[in-house]
């Protein structure tokens, strides 16, 4: 084979500090849609986004010339930043430290297998 090929999906899961619910409805449509273009940006791609008041779920297919700790970094301190300008009520937010990452398949990386249900009306 000349050339490389990796389909590296992730279930990527992480909360909000101390579980407090912070991410609210009126955050939550932006927040996924930020989120997505932070991934994006990473050259990456989002499939699904979902989640709680207190955490979010996230199914990606991230390449390995991104180290996943990084990707995680980048992630959440710019939606963190992202928060704090666009929502001031919302000064306190953090996210916790570490996070979840769980390899998924490909034969079953639908979202619905991995336990991501976005809200109706979500974006992926």
């Amino acid at each position: 084979m000349p050339g490389t090929y990796t389909a590296l999906h992730y279930h990527l899961i992480f909360s909000t500090k101390y579980r407090f619910p912070m991410v609210q409805e009126e955050i939550t449509p932006r927040l996924h849609e930020f989120m997505g273009g932070i991934v994006r940006s990473l050259d990456s791609m989002l499939l699904q986004v979902g989640g709680m008041p207190d955490h979010i779920h996230l199914l990606a297919r991230i390449p390995p010339k991104h180290a996943l700790s990084d990707f995680m970094r980048v992630l959440k301190s710019k939606s963190s930043g992202w928060i704090h300008e666009n929502f001031p009520a919302a000064s306190k937010f953090a996210w916790q430290a570490g996070y979840g990452a769980f390899a998924v398949s490909k034969q079953v990386r639908h979202p619905e297998s991995c336990g991501i249900h976005p809200k109706p009306g979500g974006t992926p």
